[in-house]
């Protein structure tokens, strides 16, 4: 049975991309020739999409196949390394909007989640969802000692609707990446478990809650941002329950303007939480699209954001951290002989790339850039080029990087679309010279020592002993090394004494072999045999003289 519905969902999905047209996309391939193929089992006419670009029709394709498809069509939306531009920014376009499932599963779902009836921990829950995802959907309530929140919940049998579907996206991809080059280039496979990766930290909610307290800790009484509270008690893995939050949506800028909001300093405040989340916490929020940010215009002059969904966060370590924010200032200077350098350092590249050659590349890449004014030059986009380019030198994209190339595309759209005269490097040069500057100045020394110092005041007893103990241990391998030096000298003395005892050997063998001759040819005068004899006898007495190693 179960073979039968994998057949079926497979003639589903090469039903739908036949209808778009996308059969084509086999024909710079090697299974081109699987085209009537595919077009014999789509049972379907193709859809009259004829005016409209390959990546509307996969836009529609992949919305037409469900929810797990929409976010993977976001997903490699990111994957600008990897897409064409104009695939990217179609499938950009996606929205993670699906239809709701009836309220009464989503009461099944939190009741036996929390082990209780709703009447008993809210007092108010709205059945009509607030919003509704591929993955979950919201409802608002109200608790029992008046805490207005939002529940969030997971659609039913989702976990195994992205088995299914995800089994059906790995057999595609070894298929691919076994008969096409062009498919094992892109690392089909790789993207696939990427993908699955991600879908498995989103379905569940206590990984989401443990990531919004985090961030929460992290602008704990900060005027930049601020995080809804995680409600724990009643938070499981199908059930999240956190704070209702009230504050403008992002994208609704004349609701801004409307508002009084320094349109200016919202936007390099965007700017500022992005670096600080990077920079200083190595934690930043990976899925700041316009749904998920609002502003709380209390204060117009200095608006503070409200971030919601923490499904997905990005993580970089101090490495990765340092090269990133050299990279960016060395484009800056047009430095890229450093940029190559710093991709060979960070491991990102084989040390035996050629520097030059690499060097190269990437001034085609980015000079072009340097022909748009400073306030057009885009972060992002400069990682797009440096990432494809580097791709081109075997570079292995880290899904870190990838997260921070999304989430920084997302900032400087955000940015521009409330102030157009944003001018990203005045906004962040400065930040990064200076956290340069604290990670190798002197209060970066301090803060190190005063980090390690506990540990050392621990191991500081200890010290007199396991010095001590080394320094015997060091007489000992002395020693060892004394000892070791004589044998070899010994041995050095054996070889030339053994030497020394077979050129004796033949020498004395030689001479009596000389006495036998004079014996033989000159028989009436024996004086010279027994000389010869006697010589001869002597050196192979020599040879035989007990070897003695001091």
């Amino acid at each position: 049975m179960n073979t039968i519905r994998q057949l079926h969902h497979a003639l589903t999905i090469n039903r739908t991309l036949v209808r778009y047209g996308l059969d084509e996309f086999l024909t710079p391939t090697p299974l081109a020739v699987l085209r009537p193929v595919a077009r014999l089992f789509s049972f379907s006419f193709r859809k009259s999409a004829h005016d409209k670009s390959r990546g509307e029709r996969l836009r529609l394709a992949l919305t037409e196949l469900g929810p797990i498809y929409i976010k993977l069509g976001q997903m490699l939306s990111t994957r600008r390394d990897l897409v064409p531009p104009d695939i990217a920014d179609e499938l950009a376009r996606l929205q993670d909007q699906v239809a709701p499932f009836p309220s009464d599963e989503a009461r099944n779902v939190v009741e036996q989640q929390l082990g209780a009836k709703l009447d008993a921990v809210f007092s108010d829950f709205n059945t009509a969802p607030l919003a509704s995802a591929s993955i979950a959907q919201v409802h608002e309530a109200t608790l029992k000692t008046g805490e207005a929140v939002v529940i969030k919940v997971l659609r039913p049998k989702i976990r195994q609707k992205i088995r299914r579907d995800l089994s059906m996206m790995y057999e595609l991809a070894n298929w691919a990446e076994k008969y096409s080059s062009e498919a094992r280039r892109l690392r089909i496979k790789e993207v696939v478990k990427e993908y699955d990766s991600t879908l498995e930290r989103e379905i569940d909610l206590r990984i989401e809650a443990a990531n919004t307290s985090h961030l929460r800790h992290n602008f704990q009484d900060s005027e930049l941002l601020y995080v809804p509270k995680v409600y724990w008690d009643y938070t499981r893995s199908k059930v999240m329950v956190v704070e209702k939050i009230a504050g403008t949506p992002i994208g609704d800028v004349r609701r801004l303007k409307d508002e009084g909001v320094n349109m200016k300093e919202l936007a390099d405040r965007g700017v500022e939480i992005f670096f600080t989340q990077v920079f200083r916490d190595s934690f930043f929020h990976a899925d700041m699209h316009p749904g998920n940010i609002f502003v709380d215009t209390s204060n117009p002059e200095k608006p503070q954001y409200i971030a919601i969904d923490c499904g997905i966060m990005g993580t970089l370590d101090e490495d990765d951290k340092r090269y990133l924010a050299h990279n960016f200032l060395a484009f800056f200077d047009r430095d890229y002989k450093r940029i190559a350098e710093l991709h060979v350092e960070s491991g990102w590249i084989d040390e035996d790339v050629s520097i030059p050659e690499f060097e190269s590349a990437i001034r085609a890449a980015c000079e072009p850039i340097f022909g748009k004014a400073l306030a057009e030059i885009s972060f992002g986009h400069f990682l797009i080029q440096l990432f494809q380019t580097a791709r081109r030198f075997n570079m292995q994209v880290q899904p870190q990087l990838v997260l921070l190339q999304k989430t920084l595309l997302y900032v400087e759209g955000l940015g521009r679309q409330l102030y157009p005269e944003l001018d990203l490097w005045e906004t962040a040069q400065p930040y990064l010279r200076k956290w340069l500057r604290d990670q190798i100045g002197p209060k970066a020394i301090f803060e190190e020592v005063k980090t390690q110092l506990p540990d050392w005041l621990h191991k500081a007893p200890k010290i007199p002993g396991l010095l001590f103990d080394n320094v015997q241990r060091l007489g000992q391998e002395l020693e060892k090394f004394d000892s070791l030096k004589q044998e070899l000298t010994q041995l050095e003395q054996y070889k030339l004494r053994q030497s020394a005892a077979q050129k004796h050997a033949i020498i004395g063998s030689g001479f009596a072999l000389l006495s036998g001759l004079l014996y033989l040819g000159i028989p009436n005068d024996w004086l010279p045999s027994l000389i010869a004899g006697v010589i001869g006898l002597g050196f192979l007495a020599k040879s035989l003289w007990p070897i003695k190693v001091k």
